[in-house]
């Protein structure tokens, strides 16, 4: 039977959930915000990009625009940094924080950080894991149930917690990403004084998605591994 002792793992993914929502929409208030913030001479964020890869000797990273809103980032395969398109052609405060932090991933890939080797390594994996986990869990809830087996369950927990591994691991990339980020575009002095602060602000924000993420990932772990306590 499914136990009864589950309403600690609710109360956490529902609270996750609710803290997921307002950083998401801090997030986009943020970047709203500063997109409309221009400063004189700025670059745009192609430009800021191009100028980063250059100061960290990196040539063989292409600078490309990506359709979309937030879909901005870096692919290791064939080393380019795209770019939305409210951040190509922006000169402004939030488009050069982004395009920073995606070459800051960048800079990553090209200094062999291991972080960003390991998600990397685990991505095959994750895509087949995210497919079939929730089918599996389903399943093994039905299974258990019906003949108290737990195995197909356990198989679909398995899942969950590559899926849970990958967030986790995630954390210090994007972190990572950021702090390159933000010394680079102090040292160069591309952002000075009040803009360098937006600049934070706009990728502390950013990168609290991704806490929430991790957490919220740990959080359906553990309400699945609920199911197999007293069975």
């Amino acid at each position: 039977m499914i136990p009864s002792n589950m309403g600690i793992e609710v109360i956490l993914i529902i609270a996750i959930g609710i803290i997921g929502m307002i950083v998401q929409s801090k997030l986009k208030s943020v970047f709203k915000k500063y997109s409309k913030v221009m400063f004189p001479g700025g670059l745009t964020g192609r430009e800021v990009a191009e100028k980063m890869l250059r100061d960290s000797h990196i040539y063989d990273v292409k600078v490309i625009s990506t359709p979309g809103s937030l879909t901005d980032h870096y692919n290791p395969k064939n080393k380019t940094v795209n770019l939305s398109e409210g951040v190509y052609n922006s000169n402004s405060i939030s488009a050069a924080a982004v395009a920073a932090h995606e070459c800051g991933h960048a800079v990553q890939h090209a200094r062999a950080y291991a972080p960003l080797e390991m998600r990397s390594a685990i991505v095959p994996i994750v895509n087949i894991t995210s497919t079939w986990a929730s089918w599996l869990l389903m399943a093994g809830v039905v299974v258990m149930i019906t003949t108290n087996s737990q195995q197909l369950l356990w198989i679909g927990i398995i899942m969950i917690g590559v899926s849970a591994l990958f967030a986790i691991i995630t954390l210090p990339v994007e972190y990572n990403a950021s702090a390159r980020a933000m010394e680079w575009l102090k040292e160069s002095r591309t952002l000075q004084g009040e803009q360098l602060n937006q600049a934070s602000i706009a990728l502390s924000w950013a990168a609290r998605t991704y806490l929430v993420a991790a957490l919220s990932a740990i959080a359906t772990l553990l309400y699945y591994l609920s199911f197999t306590r007293d069975n």
